[in-house]
Parts: C-alpha cells; structure tokens; sequence
C-alpha cells in the first residue's frame, strides 16, 4: 500500500484553540479514513507545519484523507498551501495542492 504525506503550514491558531492540540486533530481526521504511519509537527522558515503522514489504497482516497486534515487544522487556524505527497522509490513526489480548508482535486 502506498505511503502518502500531507503537511498543513499553520498560522494563527482560531481563539480559544490550544496549540498543542493541532496536530493531535489533523492525525485525528485521518485516521477515521486510513492507517496514520507518523505525525510531526515542525518549525519551517519560522512557521509551523503539521505533517501526517499515511496510508492509502490509491491516490483518490489519499487525496481524501488529505482534506480531512486540511479541513481540521483550517477550523483551529489560519493555514497556508498544503501539500500532499506520494513516496515514489524513495522520494516525496507531489500529489496535488490544498489550500485554506478549499477541498476538492486539483
């Protein structure tokens, strides 16, 4: 089975939203649709990223689990263009662009 990541740039956090339970959210959302392998949360260029990383039975329910996150950590934050990608013999190949909680395929 494929491995697919999305990761979700994370900006402002909504009032009343906790920071330490952005990521637990995003890997939330996933998981009711796939197998989460890792979830991470790291300092990119001076802004958050949450990253899920997964797997999939093809590259459509990968790119619908990929909203899920996005759409989660959209409802807790501001968010910039998220990324979703597929691990191609050893190397993260793009999959397709989701950006501020607008779902649907590229």
């Amino acid at each position: 089975m494929p491995s697919y990541r999305v990761r979700v740039p994370v900006g402002l956090l909504s009032p009343g939203v906790a920071p330490e339970s952005v990521l637990p959210a995003a890997s939330d959302a996933v998981v009711r649709l796939v197998n989460v392998e890792a979830r991470d949360l790291a300092v990119v260029t001076g802004r958050a990223v949450v990253t899920v990383r997964f797997t999939a039975a093809d590259d459509g329910e990968a790119l619908t689990a990929a909203d899920a996150a996005v759409a989660e950590v959209a409802a807790l934050a501001s968010t910039g263009r998220a990324a979703v990608e597929r691990r191609d013999r050893g190397r993260w190949a793009p999959l397709g662009d989701r950006r501020n909680g607008m779902l649907g395929r590229d």
